[in-house]
């Protein structure tokens, strides 16, 4: 089977902060919040796009 060797670093990136937390998923949820916080890196936000109105489709002629 093949293995992805990106898709390998990033499970082993995140068993390694798991264990870091003892696999407490609030902990890491807090630490992650923190860091976003920290403002040490660029976080781009965005206007949502506006919805798209669905288009009627012509009445059929007999």
């Amino acid at each position: 089977m093949y293995t992805d060797p990106v898709v390998a670093e990033i499970r082993k990136i995140r068993e390694e902060i798991a264990a870091r937390f003892n696999y407490d998923v609030g902990a890491m949820g807090r630490d992650a919040r923190a860091r976003d916080s920290a403002g040490d890196r660029l976080v781009v936000r965005r206007e949502p796009r506006p919805a798209v109105k669905p288009r009627s489709l012509p009445a059929k002629t007999a």
